[in-house]
């Protein structure tokens, strides 16, 4: 029984959650450009966070059993996704959400299309920013080597996949970092957000799934790490840059390519439009 003056802590229910969710998706297309951009940056940033957590979580993990090493680097990973919902930010993966705002007729593909070409541009340039800074600030060098290394290898293991192969993986992530996001909107406190980020993001890194804006960090960084490292870093941990020659510029971008069409399947058709059916569509 509800006390009179006291808040409602209880979820959401799905109904009004979808509801919810078309009020931000419509907010999110009617910010300024300049405003979006911004929060963009941010995202990226905060994403790139999470990240370098991982990254380094994983490093020296050898010894580890396969399954609890993920699941603890999937757990810190989402700080990212927390950072983006609690202090605000415009992320391209859940901006696929957009989608639900063209089928209720409110959006036209026009202010889609402008969105996502904003947010993402403003995620990599966040993301870039921050694998710079990490690169050169020397965190690579953390553990004997081994932080680059885990680096490294994270890349290595995100190139070796077809394309195809990065389509299903970037769908089966942004089916997982949509329903989080989508959670987070029945939560009423910051711990519930925090919470509702917490497993599915945990679960998308356990599985290997493939994020597109975390994929603009992971990648530039082991790039950037394998173009600066000398001679005492490649000795130190037993490898040469031959060993990941896979990882160029070319590489790179397709990689992100497959993800990002896989990500835009996975949120905004799998998660955006599949609830828009049930809940927004009107029925005649």
């Amino acid at each position: 029984m509800q006390i009179e003056n006291m808040p409602n802590y209880g979820a959401v229910p799905p109904a009004e959650m979808a509801k919810l969710a078309e009020q931000v998706v419509l907010g999110k297309a009617k910010k300024h450009p300049e405003i979006t951009l911004i929060l963009a940056v941010m995202a990226g940033i905060f994403v790139a966070i999470g990240a370098m957590f991982y990254t380094i979580t994983m490093a020296g993990a050898q010894g580890t059993p396969y399954g609890l090493t993920k699941l603890v680097g999937g757990i810190v990973f989402s700080v990212g996704l927390m950072l983006v919902v609690l202090c605000g930010g415009e992320l391209f993966t859940s901006s696929t959400l957009l989608l639900m705002g063209k089928a209720t007729g409110k959006l036209k593909l026009g202010n889609i299309a402008k969105n996502w070409s904003l947010v993402y541009l403003g995620n990599f340039i966040g993301s870039i920013i921050f694998a710079t800074l990490i690169v050169y600030g020397g965190i690579w060098e953390g553990g004997h080597g081994q932080v680059g290394l885990s680096s490294l290898y994270i890349a290595k293991a995100k190139l070796g996949h077809p394309f195809v192969q990065d389509i299903v993986l970037g769908l089966l992530c942004n089916l997982l970092v949509c329903l989080c996001y989508w959670m987070t909107l029945s939560a009423r406190t910051a711990a519930g957000k925090m919470m509702a980020c917490v497993l599915p993001v945990a679960a998308f890194v356990v599985a290997g799934f493939e994020h597109s804006v975390a994929n603009m960090y992971l990648l530039p960084v082991a790039y950037l790490t394998k173009a600066v490292a000398g001679p005492e870093f490649w000795q130190a941990i037993g490898y040469s840059a031959a060993d990941f020659d896979m990882i160029t510029l070319q590489n790179i971008v397709m990689n992100l390519i497959p993800v990002t069409i896989g990500n835009i399947l996975g949120g905004g058709v799998m998660v955006g439009l599949s609830k828009w059916f049930v809940y927004l569509r009107v029925k005649g």
